[in-house]
């Protein structure tokens, strides 16, 4: 069985000239913030042991609760380093990427709250054996006795509740925006959480370099929040004062939202990446919303193209003409600078279009050098399709789509029609020389796994395989 998905443009012959410039992210960017996590790292480490750490270990009162100084240290700075990961600190958000970013946040912060408990046990555990107490007694008398030690509970408290409201179990019962808003409780209890450290801990009291590292950190913490979460997304919005100009049906429960504002040149926005957005229309405007542009940013007008998914995508459809609008961005790392080769294919799957519109307006390209393959469950279901076959004839772009219900039996990017052959099969019958190219993903999390998996079978390097994660 082979696949019928024609190209709507063949491109021409022609000769090779050289690209444009595209900004790219300095490769060294990635070595330095890794660095600097792990340096982090060893100077906790570092302190605990000037502090007499290991010298502690003479008693197993004292082995248990320098064991549970550590953890605590260790705790600590991960806590931070996960609150700096949510930041969007530009150099940390280049090159990493949302997707990767939620994901190390993920595992840096669990990591951070088990070691939180272990160190809750092990100090209580060793102060209990040094005063002869019961366990029971001597965490009543720390709460109660210690200074900034009910502070200390209270974030205990909220950070609990932030963790068991992030398992993967209790996520899927919780709506996107109530889940965000109770995630917000995290920063409040770091804030309550941290503080018994200054007044409690020897490492503090006896060492002005760890006192010194510490009020360093959570001043670089508490004032990158301030200036990439607050100041610069508030200044955005009031210099560019973006409005909504136009909003257009794309499709069943698909909608473009096209905006304009003042020199939005200097917003450095490119094709393929995205914005948190706040539309002041009503209810909700507080709780912002990633959406990708789905046209190649030019200066003069921004467009976005969402499916009606939920509470924030339900009520574009109606935003009305002239609404104000706030910003938070541009993000992510799905963009031309991410580019390593000439050729490039871009593999998108639903509403998964949007960025990949931007990118084949917006990726520079002689004829015949990008490939646009796009899945849907139906022609009907093929939103901005003028618009991309018009693009796609200018440029000289391919154009491939993959129409059909899904795949019963197996996961895979194809379609119910093309099960007689395997996914790398029809991707390399589609683009020969794949392994040459970027591939560019953006679908639901099932899809780009057997899209990405499918051109790894067909030679496409790790490396070359770009993406962005919405998934919470």
């Amino acid at each position: 069985m082979t696949l019928v998905m024609d190209p709507r443009i063949q491109a021409p012959a022609t000769a090779v000239r050289p690209l444009p410039p595209t900004p790219r992210t300095p490769g060294w960017w990635r070595d330095a913030v890794g660095v600097a996590t792990w340096a982090s790292m060893l100077v906790v480490v570092a302190l605990w042991v000037a502090g007499g750490g290991l010298q502690a270990f003479g008693t197993l009162a004292g082995a248990l609760s320098s064991v549970g100084r550590l953890t605590g240290l260790v705790s600590a700075n991960l806590l931070l380093i996960q609150v700096l990961l949510m930041a969007r600190i530009p150099m940390v958000e280049r090159v990493y990427g949302q997707d990767e970013l939620v994901r190390r946040h993920r595992l840096v912060g669990f990591t951070s709250f088990n070691l939180m408990l272990a160190h809750l046990v092990f100090i209580v555990l060793g102060y209990a054996l040094e005063a002869g107490l019961n366990p029971l007694v001597q965490a009543w008398e720390m709460v109660v006795d210690y200074p900034g030690m009910l502070l200390a509970l209270a974030g205990t408290v909220l950070l609990v509740l932030v963790a068991f409201t992030s398992m993967r179990r209790a996520r899927r019962k919780l709506r996107y925006e109530s889940w965000h808003l109770l995630h917000l409780y995290a920063y409040l209890g770091v804030g309550l959480a941290l503080p018994h450290q200054l007044w409690t801990g020897s490492e503090f009291l006896a060492n002005p370099v760890a006192a010194a590292y510490w009020w360093g950190l959570w001043a670089a913490a508490a004032a990158s929040i301030l200036i990439w979460r607050v100041a610069v997304p508030l200044y955005r919005s009031l210099r560019h004062e973006l409005r909504v100009v136009q909003v257009t049906p794309e499709g069943p429960d698909v909608v473009s939202v096209a905006m304009t504002g003042r020199d939005l040149d200097r917003l450095g926005a490119q094709a393929g990446q995205f914005f948190n957005w706040r539309f002041l229309a009503g209810p909700g405007w507080t709780r912002a919303h990633p959406y990708s542009l789905s046209a190649a940013p030019d200066g003069r007008t921004l467009r976005i193209t969402v499916k009606d998914l939920g509470d924030g995508s339900h009520g574009l459809s109606g935003v009305p003409v002239g609404t104000r609008v706030l910003i938070e961005g541009p993000y992510g790392r799905l963009h031309p600078g991410v580019r390593t080769s000439r050729k490039v294919t871009l593999m998108a799957s639903g509403i998964g279009i949007s960025p990949m519109c931007a990118l084949l307006a917006g990726l520079p390209q002689q004829p015949g050098e990008v490939t646009l393959i796009y899945r849907a469950a139906s022609d009907a279901d093929l939103a901005l399709r003028g618009e991309i076959e018009t693009v796609a004839r200018q440029n000289g772009a391919r154009v491939f789509y993959v129409v059909g219900n899904r795949m019963p039996g197996r996961p895979s990017w194809l379609p119910a029609s093309a099960g007689a052959l395997t996914d790398a099969e029809a991707l390399a019958q589609l683009v020969p020389a794949i392994a040459d190219n970027d591939v560019y993903l953006c679908g639901a999390t099932a899809w780009m796994d057997a899209a990405a998996q499918a051109a790894r079978d067909c030679g496409v390097p790790a490396e070359r395989i770009h993406c962005e994660r919405f998934s919470w």
